[in-house]
């Protein structure tokens, strides 16, 4: 009955309003999409500004792959990341009380969309989905919504053919990320693969935010020797989110942090948001339905 007792009060004490100074750290999580080193020091600054907010050791946590942020918040050892929204969708679809989301990133012409990317070399003669037949495209991640999951149901209404290897394309091939899979087709290991873009500005440049740009700023490829071959429909961008059993404070503080850094910090800005970009500003579960709808029709 103690036990029992005990248990009761735990879970009351997670939900309940408490002070800031209750939590003992605190915790973000990023993405995959590229190595981990250049995550973490592009998200440092973030946790430098969060660590003086809070009072508060903070903690930056980088996973080999989307799922490694995905079960963190699920299991409560990490307290803030900013999702894809399949991400969020699968998140929220494990357990619908384990995050809220409060904010997105918005581009530089005031919309909060971007695009899933197809790309190849110049050089291989590709320049679309039909050039791709029986060759090898290579995907990010399955927890990704640019890297997997709206090519998935996007790419069969062009070629008419499931995402199996061998049925259209040679092989379906998962990188692990987007930085994995741009330098990949860069490098000719795979024809052709997907990454997420804004699709505003210049090709040459990576477009003005995205993992393309990212890989553009590392020197990692150089974009006149990429073609775009496939562009989705406009995605909604993902979420920055809270768990939900955080402090009410700290919640408000943390949202305020992100929806300032623009102003306070540009180039902190900068390398968080992987490029320009007008700021984050509010947003709320309702932005992500027809994606949780997607991800229940592939089957999660």
């Amino acid at each position: 009955m103690k036990k029992l007792l005990a248990a009761v009060v735990a879970t009351t004490a997670l939900t309940a309003p408490v002070f800031a100074q209750e939590i003992e750290e605190f915790r973000i999580g990023i993405l995959g999409g590229e190595n981990a080193q250049d995550r973490l020091n592009n998200n440092q600054c973030l946790a430098d500004y969060t660590a003086e907010l809070l009072g508060v050791p903070t903690k930056l946590f980088a996973p080999a792959d989307y799922d490694g942020v995905i079960q963190g918040l699920l299991g409560g050892t990490i307290d803030m990341a900013w999702l894809g929204a399949s991400a969020y969708a699968k998140t929220y679809l494990s357990d619908a009380e384990a995050v809220e989301p409060v904010l997105v990133k918005v581009n530089t012409d005031g919309s909060y969309g971007y695009h899933s990317i197809g790309f190849a070399r110049v050089d291989s003669g590709i320049t679309s989905l039909e050039d791709m037949q029986g060759k090898v495209f290579g995907f990010g991640d399955p927890n990704s919504t640019s890297g997997y999951l709206i090519p998935s149901i996007e790419i069969p209404q062009v070629t008419g053919s499931t995402m199996e290897s061998g049925d259209y394309f040679g092989e379906v091939k998962f990188t692990g990320g987007h930085e994995q899979t741009i330098v990949a087709v860069f490098n000719g290991d795979i024809d052709g693969g997907v990454t997420w873009a804004d699709g505003l500005g210049e090709w040459e440049d990576g477009y003005n935010s995205g993992a393309l740009r990212r890989a553009v700023d590392a020197g990692l490829i150089d974009m006149n020797e990429m073609v775009e071959i496939w562009k989705s429909k406009p995605i909604p961008e993902g979420p920055v989110v809270l768990r939900k059993a955080l402090p009410a404070d700290v919640k408000e503080k943390m949202t305020a942090l992100m929806a300032g850094l623009k102003e306070r910090d540009a180039d902190c800005f900068y390398g968080v948001a992987a490029g320009d970009a007008l700021g984050f500003q509010p947003i709320g579960h309702d932005a992500y339905e027809s994606i949780i709808a997607a991800r229940q029709s592939v089957g999660g």
